[in-house]
């Protein structure tokens, strides 16, 4: 599955087709920003977060079902009640995430101890994105089976269309089984994967490293100058300008290496008896890579727990990544174990920070003297979210286009 992901769904050819489909969504943060800037009976404050965690759905949306709203959104252009329902049951699934379940280790148990109701939660949650997602799945299959539709135009015709090839079909069918990508939960089963593991790392990096910059002004105004020297206040940051900007791209990966979104990378299970390190591991023991342990760690990090983004500059002013191949941080892993959606995952990082501080000027609200950086009890995510005052600081011009 994981082949078939990289080779055929989230590949370079893949994201190259499906940018004009991201563009438009940075287009409608910007709008959905403007608008909050600009009411008065908000005074300009803006809930950072929400903006965040509803780019990211709004473009996993996009791409995998051709709409950015499964209702009809807000007139401000912001996320409407479905919109809400379906990206707080996403974040309630990555919640859950390590979770302890008795019935994962004593299978018999399952059904019947349900520790905290946490296999509770998780069904609901589950149902909630379900409700949602699985009718666009069924109303795409019926298409292609009539020939109503002939074109692809989104990740989900692409996932439906895998059945004409014989190679994926193997793979497929040998790791997928009765629940197959062919099968309509098979179909629903990959896209709520490709969701749920897009909105949270994205969204989180660029809600702490907004904190941290209005924290400290004069990283905010350097990231903001290079905006200014590499895209001009007269249009909008675009993709293709991303590889001229390495000091907002050194934002981003700071926030991924002092506040990554969770505390523990993806859980893996030893498939042999091996030595890592010194440490004897047996077959069959589930792994759990620590990020705080690597992206905090003193002896790699000069002042590991202050956020500093030059660290990342490279003297020769080479492209700055937001992946880490030596791992002293994860933020999409490496190697073959790797997230397949790393293009992807960077692209809406770095657009969503880049389009925040390019259109915006951020400051603390009246009523606040600082922002504080404290860590949610139950993650790593914000204690409280981010509410930050906008002002929009390109021409007019800009705005009324979009």
């Amino acid at each position: 599955m994981r082949r078939v992901l990289t080779s055929e769904v989230l590949s370079g050819r893949r994201h190259q087709w499906l940018q004009g489909k991201r563009a438009e969504e940075a287009d409608h943060l910007v709008k959905f920003v403007y608008n909050q800037s600009t009411d008065s009976t908000k005074g300009g404050v803006v809930n950072v977060r929400v903006v965040a965690q509803h780019f990211c759905g709004n473009v996993m949306r996009k791409i995998i079902f051709g709409k950015r709203f499964f209702g009809n959104g807000r007139a401000d252009g912001g996320p409407g009640v479905e919109e809400e329902e379906h990206v707080n049951a996403m974040f309630t699934i990555l919640s859950r995430l390590y979770d302890f379940s008795a019935s994962d280790y004593i299978p018999f148990l399952r059904g019947h101890v349900d520790l905290e109701s946490r296999e509770k939660i998780l069904r609901m949650a589950t149902a909630s994105v379900a409700k949602y997602q699985d009718p666009e799945v069924d109303e795409r299959i019926k298409e292609w089976t009539k020939a109503t539709r002939n074109e692809q135009d989104d990740l989900l015709d692409i996932l439906i269309g895998l059945k004409q090839n014989d190679v994926l079909q193997f793979y497929l069918f040998k790791y997928y089984e009765s629940t197959c990508i062919f099968s309509n939960k098979g179909s629903f089963s990959c896209s709520q994967e490709l969701m749920i593991a897009s909105v949270d790392n994205p969204s989180n990096a660029v809600e702490w490293a907004l904190a941290e910059m209005i924290n400290q002004p004069a990283t905010l105004e350097r990231a903001i100058e290079e905006l200014d020297r590499v895209v001009g206040n007269h249009r909008l940051v675009q993709e293709s300008d991303l590889l001229q900007l390495n000091y907002v791209k050194s934002c981003v990966r700071e926030a991924f290496r002092l506040h990554p979104v969770l505390p523990f990378n993806v859980p893996h299970v030893s498939t042999v008896n091996t030595t890592v390190a010194g440490y004897f591991i047996p077959k069959g023991s589930h792994i759990l890579v620590g990020r705080l342990g690597l992206g905090r760690n003193p002896r790699v990090w000069d002042e590991p727990l202050r956020f500093r983004p030059e660290r990342h500059l490279k003297e020769d002013g080479s492209n700055v990544v937001l992946i880490d191949p030596e791992l002293k941080m994860l933020s999409f892993s490496t190697g073959r174990r790797g997230c397949p959606g790393v293009n992807l995952g960077s692209a809406m990082a770095t657009m969503l920070m880049a389009r925040l501080l390019q259109g915006f000027s951020w400051e603390l609200p009246p009523t606040m003297s600082k922002i504080e950086l404290n860590e949610s009890a139950g993650d790593l995510s914000l204690a409280e979210p981010l509410h930050a005052k906008a002002q929009p600081r390109l021409a007019e011009v800009v705005y009324h286009h979009l």
